[in-house]
């Protein structure tokens, strides 16, 4: 909203300084200012009116260290977050933006769903919350809106060296965009590319680096590779967003766990986004450039700031936690940036803290299952899951398990960032 403000006082009133707003970093380092000043200074207002009305944390007695103490703790924080992450992308960025429009609509629709989960438990007193099935519901429905999007949205491509006049493709399916040929002068050497309609995503550790969807479709048949590719896309998208935004819930477990996860991960990401959307870093690092992504990097700003200053509230001892209406939202969103970045084969990586406290649970709940079949009686290999109780249950304070879990992330975080090279 301020960018279209400033840009029409400039040209029409040649308002001095106005044209800092044209400058992606100012507006980046305003959008994580302004996200620190929401989750720090309001976020103690909303702390404050969740104890007056009471909104506080049920527990149950799962026999660990410190957590009669959590009980009554202000929960449904994640309206912090979400505030703190939307009010500056709306006052900052390009709306008009397709991948900024798609953030937004990620953050809203898992923060709702988060929301009345967290209304159901605190309001209606129900520990259960919201049916699984309907979360589900919910996390299937924003994977088809973006994945749809991605595949079908014109102002969704990437950009291609052209070779002979035709740009360089990799499958029948794709097809340049009207009016989509570019020229860029090298220091005297001019290179023509072309904007390129395709759904393809990156490859790590690989030197054939980037393969496209159409190309899985085609194991089925030539022929059918046209109707299979978004099908076989649209469905990707939606196990990423349910495995990761349920990653991040399950997470949500320890003071500061997720958030400071979240954080390292969105700073991985916000360079992943930087490099793609420079044309000459992209060439540089011989990854595929992809044109408006650049603003893309406001949204991430308050989204790093949201982590980190609702951080200082949600450490051990926690005043604050984030709830269903934080956990769901954190989640969608990394998942959502992960393919709108096409780097969505990187996440096992990545989100690898996410990824281990899932598999945890699953390990956990299907030995017990298989044991009890086999011998009548359900046996565990973790002594709680996830994870991080399982290190509670062997007497690590919580802050030492989620100090070291950040520092796993932040290990996986560069791991990410060296795949840039080794391809």
């Amino acid at each position: 909203m301020l960018y279209h403000l400033f840009t029409y006082l400039r040209e029409h009133f040649s308002l001095p300084g106005a044209g800092v707003f044209y400058f992606i970093t100012f507006r980046t380092a305003m959008a994580i200012v302004l996200s620190l000043v929401i989750s720090l200074v309001y976020g103690k207002r909303m702390i404050q009116y969740l104890h007056r009305k009471q909104i506080g944390e049920t527990v149950r007695d799962l026999g660990l260290e410190g957590e009669k103490q959590k009980k009554g703790t202000p929960t449904m924080g994640g309206i912090i977050i979400i505030a703190a992450i939307l009010i500056p992308t709306l006052l900052f960025a390009r709306i008009e933006n397709v991948y900024i429009l798609l953030m937004i609509i990620s953050t809203i629709w898992l923060g709702l769903i988060g929301f009345i989960d967290d209304y159901i438990k605190v309001f209606k007193k129900n520990k259960e919350g919201l049916a699984g099935r309907f979360k589900i519901l919910g996390q299937i429905g924003l994977g088809i809106i973006v994945g749809l999007t991605m595949y079908y949205n014109e102002n969704v491509y990437v950009v291609r060296e052209t070779t002979g006049g035709a740009p360089a493709t990799y499958h029948s399916t794709d097809k340049v965009i009207k009016d989509g040929i570019v020229r860029v002068d090298e220091k005297g050497r001019t290179r023509t590319y072309a904007r390129v309609k395709s759904a393809v995503t990156t490859i790590p550790f690989a030197k054939k680096h980037e393969i496209s969807y159409a190309k899985i479709a085609a194991w089925f048949g030539e022929s059918a590779s046209n109707i299979l590719t978004p099908i076989i896309y649209v469905l990707f998208v939606i196990f990423i967003i349910t495995a990761v935004s349920n990653g991040a819930n399950i997470t949500d477990g320890l003071d500061g766990l997720a958030t400071g996860t979240s954080a390292i991960i969105g700073i991985c990401l916000a360079l992943f986004a930087y490099v793609s959307g420079n044309f000459g870093f992209a060439r540089y690092l011989n990854i595929m450039p992809i044109p408006n992504l650049d603003e893309l990097s406001i949204f991430i700003g308050a989204f790093v700031g949201a982590c980190i200053g609702f951080l200082w509230y949600n450490s051990f001892p926690a005043q604050v936690f984030m709830g269903d209406t934080g956990s769901l939202a954190l989640g969608g969103i990394i998942a959502s940036l992960a393919i709108i970045i096409r780097k969505e084969l990187l996440i096992p990586i990545i989100c690898g803290v996410f990824l281990v406290e899932n598999l945890s649970v699953m390990i956990q709940v299907g030995y017990f299952k298989w044991t009890k079949r086999k011998s009548g009686e359900g046996k565990r290999i973790f002594l709680m899951a996830p994870l991080h109780h399982h290190y509670q249950k062997l007497g690590y304070h919580e802050s030492k398990i989620a100090i070291r879990f950040w520092i796993i992330g932040i290990v996986l975080a560069v791991l990410s960032v060296v795949t840039l090279k080794l391809q």
